[in-house]
């Protein structure tokens, strides 16, 4: 490398929006900076007397910047003569100096907006270091990724049954639904498009809990912060438009999430959904202390963003009556227990000279309490809607709901010289609180969570659990018993576990390992009948059964062992077995040339060797191939159960034969 090209890439080095993590350059960020003319950029090559005489011509005094050429020398595939770029470059393919994979990115609104980021992780799991989010897929990959998947390792889990059942048929409903509550392991992205035809139109609610995207130390998506927003609003945008085909014409989404990209999926929510389908923002106050390590303001809540799929057809429930609310049915008469409300209207509308209909007099007789419209004795009092301010305002009702309601939900009180007209609400006639746009009960705490958890299991195996009452409250004001509830990040099963509690259809996806030791025990435990969280108040006492699958990995079986690895020797064996048994991408050289193997064996050497390795590893497998194709399934190869084929077929309600495939 000569001189010149080592200093410039110095120079560029400099400047940390244009490397990642690990301090090295990334390409495609010098490029976009340098079309946009960016100031920095150009201010930093000026500073080189060599490097602006190349790149910068001198018209009358001042130096203008040739992007052109500077874009060509950036983009040869020499120019980052390292290590890792070697070994990419010797077991890439390319034309005329340029590699194949070039000749087919897709074109980007925002940096990666239009490619797909294939990644996994949940919030929960945080502190594991996932090596492929933010990794872009050409077009002729997306297709295939997307086929429908074939599903192995199915059990069926019931109450009274300690172990599991044998799955037999799938059961629908009249219109051939599926009418099974499912828990899926597998990649989420993809586990959506395999169940979006047959849910297609069919999902109420969407409730996901996403990585949120934070700047800790454990941040799922701590990659070179320049692009930082752009990889997960495409990682979310991806998931997004494929789960919105599922919904309902009334169907809801939502989404919980932190400040730090609620402005940024807001706006990512309003393009998809539109920004007349955006129901409003509640904040649930789940920390009420507040983290007390903020710079600024304690941060004490979360959000949760609401969209309809078609606002004009939505119609939101109620929260049922709680405890505290029950506090304030504290009087009774014949008819039950009740509490009072002013009988003067509040808020908008309230005068007598906007709604003259309700600006009339009432008399009261104290003597024999009686209530009427009319004078009948000189010892009635005439009382109007005239507050302390001597301003006329209007009753809550016309004069005809008055008559019919007066005896038994009207009571009046003297107050000092005057008088006060209530209405009596009882506690059989309540039909809920609306829901505001702040949630703050004391059990929607993330301690809460824990708690349950910990009850649950004896300890607290689970990072931040989303309190299983927050799930109660959504789903009670966005559906009811027997529509279908769909949750793509299932992380412990809470939003599973609160849905089958409330008689609901679930359908939950994690890709991650544990969902075989907690989320399916848990839900066994909620097949049994257990009396944490949600229990007591929806009246939950077990029963039911819902079915565990997995998507059949096939290049993901090489992206698990890649993650895994723990020493560079054990990722050379892994590179090995790949190049013989799995099915590469489209750009890479299946020959293994032994010198590329020896410029992987120098990038393990390097600082955070090991994790430029698994990057490299997991960028050659063609994530078309992640899971195996249910045209595919016949295939010895891949040696799929004669049973796992039946249901298969089933699930898709297929009438081919998977061998005919």
């Amino acid at each position: 490398m000569n001189e010149f090209h080592t200093r410039l890439i110095t120079m560029l080095k400099e400047d940390d929006r244009l490397t990642d993590q690990n301090g090295e350059l990334v390409p495609a960020a010098i490029t976009d900076r340098a079309w946009k003319l960016d100031e920095e950029l150009v201010k930093t090559l000026l500073r080189d007397e060599e490097i602006k005489e190349e790149f910068f011509e001198k018209i009358e005094g001042h130096w203008i910047f040739h992007a052109t050429k500077f874009v060509d020398y950036v983009g040869n595939k020499d120019f980052l003569d390292n290590s890792y770029t070697s070994f990419r470059n010797k077991i890439g393919l390319n034309i005329d100096g340029k590699f194949l994979r070039e000749r087919g990115e897709v074109t980007l609104v925002w940096p990666y907006k239009d490619c797909v980021l294939e990644g996994g992780q949940t919030k929960d799991d945080q502190k594991r270091k996932e090596i492929f989010f933010n990794e872009t897929l050409a077009r002729d990959e997306i297709g295939p990724m997307f086929t429908p998947k074939a599903l192995t390792g199915w059990q069926r889990y019931s109450a009274g049954d300690a172990e599991n059942m044998r799955v037999g048929n799938l059961k629908r409903d009249a219109d051939s639904v599926l009418q099974e509550n499912m828990l899926i392991k597998g990649n989420n992205l993809i586990a959506l498009h395999s169940l979006a035809k047959q849910f297609r139109d069919k999902v109420k609610l969407i409730y996901i809990d996403p990585p949120y995207n934070t700047k800790s130390a454990a941040n799922t998506f701590a990659y070179n912060n320049n692009f930082n927003h752009s990889t997960w609003l495409t990682f979310m945008k991806n998931r997004l438009e494929i789960a919105r085909h599922m919904l309902i014409n009334d169907g809801i989404l939502v989404v919980s999430i932190d400040h730090h990209e609620l402005y940024y999926l807001g706006l990512l929510l309003d393009e998809i959904f539109g920004v007349e389908n955006r129901m409003g923002v509640v904040s649930v106050v789940n920390n009420p202390a507040g983290r007390q390590d903020a710079k600024f303001f304690p941060t004490a809540h979360e959000n949760m963003l609401f969209y309809a799929n078609n606002i004009e057809r939505v119609d939101l429930g109620r929260l049922p009556l709680t405890e505290d609310n029950a506090k304030s049915f504290n009087k009774s008469d014949i008819h039950g227990r009740y509490k009072v409300n002013g009988f003067t209207r509040r808020g908008d509308n309230t005068t007598r000279i906007d709604r003259p209909n309700l600006f009339y007099p009432i008399y009261y007789n104290n003597m024999t309490g009686r209530t009427s419209l009319e004078r009948k004795s000189a010892d009635d009092v005439e009382i109007l809607p005239i507050d302390n301010n001597e301003v006329e305002r209007c009753w809550r009702w016309g004069k005809d709901t008055f008559n019919q309601n007066k005896d038994k939900n009207i009571e009046i009180r003297k107050v000092g010289s005057g008088y006060s007209v209530y209405t009596k609400l009882y506690e059989d006639e309540y039909d809920g609180e609306k829901a505001k746009t702040i949630w703050n009960k004391s059990y929607y705490s993330g301690q809460t969570a824990t708690q349950a958890i910990k009850a649950l299991f004896g300890s607290r195996v689970f990072s931040y659990p989303k309190s299983p009452y927050v799930l109660r409250d959504v789903l009670e004001i966005t559906t009811k018993p027997g529509d279908i509830v769909l949750d793509f990040f299932a992380g412990s099963g809470t939003t599973a576990s609160v849905a089958h509690k409330m008689r609901r259809q679930w359908i939950a996806v994690e890709q991650m390992d544990y969902i075989e030791h907690l989320t399916v025990e848990r839900l066994k435990k909620v097949l049994a009948g257990e009396q944490y969280g949600v229990s007591k108040s929806v009246g939950w006492k077990g029963g039911g059964d819902f079915l565990y699958y997995e998507l059949a990995p096939y290049n993901q079986l090489f992206m698990d062992r890649i993650q895994a690895a723990s020493s560079s020797d054990e990722l050379l064996r892994v590179w090995a077995d790949m190049s013989e048994n799995s099915v590469l991408n489209w750009y890479a050289n299946p020959e293994n040339p032994d010198n590329a193997l020896e410029d992987l064996k120098a990038v393990g050497e390097e600082p955070d060797g090991l994790e430029k390795q698994k990057r490299l590893l997991a960028e050659l497998l063609d994530k078309s191939q992640l899971y195996v194709h249910k045209s595919e399934i016949a295939d010895p190869d891949f040696n799929i159960s004669d049973e796992d084929k039946e249901l298969t077929r089933q699930f898709y309600d297929d009438d081919d034969d998977p061998d005919d495939s």
